[in-house]
């Protein structure tokens, strides 16, 4: 029992935060297509696009900032391809989503061989990655800054109003002189700029490497996160957080003798518990008319 409280402590906090940061980008990311009116599964494929760009940026490069522009691009890149598909060609935002998620898997995969010349995973202890501030990379403080000028920008910003207007009625935010696809073509851009940063705080700061499929579902729990929040920045940054701490847990968990098969399950049991409770809120809420 000693030995279980004993993981509760302020590095348990700071080790949160830090798990937190990939999660609170892309959810933020989300939180901007989703008020635009389109439902982003593809978060997790733009995410692990940015991952490896970032971290394929640095090897190249040998610039963790390089790599982060690699990164961020990348994902952008993807998230306007899927917005062109959403938008433009009026494909589903569930199959596109998928579509998205599948290609970055399969292409990262692809590629892990002639841009590394190694399968799986690499790791060079040569590169150095995103440099530390107290401990923390300079994308953790951004993605703090990022839930107060998200919100500024939802609610406060003209533009956060068209978004808003186009996600609750396109049609009748276009009668209004409002563009819906230039909004929304905007907040794909930047989504994808989010998963992007969201991407490259795996790759090049919680650790320095790639690793195949290294994103480990964290886009789908950004996206539970949105859910749970409704679509606000704030609360969004409070599920990332709680998420965070389920991370922080596990790793913990694993130093005090609990087998890792279980340990690891922590994040996504949690992830289950979350979709349930909200399932049950949805269907418990009286019906209008």
């Amino acid at each position: 029992m000693s030995d279980f409280l004993s993981i509760f402590d302020f590095a348990l906090i700071l080790s949160a935060l830090r798990l937190a940061s990939p999660i609170l980008l892309a959810a933020l990311g989300g939180v901007l297509t989703d008020r635009a009116g389109i439902f982003n599964i593809g978060l997790e494929g733009q995410m692990l696009t940015g991952a490896f760009l970032g971290f394929a940026g640095l090897y190249w490069t040998g610039s963790a900032w390089l790599g982060l522009l690699f990164g961020v691009a990348g994902a952008t890149t993807l998230s306007l391809l899927f917005g062109l598909w959403v938008i433009k060609l009026k494909g589903d935002p569930i199959i596109v989503g998928l579509a998205v998620n599948l290609f970055a898997i399969g292409l990262t995969a692809y590629l892990t061989m002639p841009v590394f010349g190694v399968q799986g995973s690499y790791d060079d202890p040569a590169l150095e990655g995103l440099p530390r501030l107290f401990g923390f990379s300079p994308l953790v403080y951004l993605a703090a800054l990022a839930v107060p000028a998200l919100w500024w920008l939802l609610f406060k910003h003209p533009f956060g109003v068209r978004l808003r207007a186009v996600g609750e009625d396109a049609e009748a935010a276009s009668e209004a002189a409002i563009r819906p696809a230039r909004v929304q073509f905007m907040a794909c851009a930047l989504c994808g700029v989010l998963c992007g940063l969201a991407g490259a705080q795996l790759a090049l700061s919680l650790v320095t490497q790639w690793v195949q499929g290294m994103t480990a579902g964290r886009g789908f729990i950004a996206l539970v996160a949105i859910m749970l929040a409704r679509s606000h920045p704030v609360g969004a940054a409070a599920a990332a957080l709680l998420f965070g701490l389920a991370y922080a847990m596990a790793v913990r968990l694993q130093g005090i003798g609990i087998p890792p098969q279980f340990v690891s399950m922590l994040p996504y049991v949690l992830t289950i518990a979350v979709l349930v409770l909200l399932a049950r809120r949805l269907r418990n809420r009286p019906v209008t008319t």
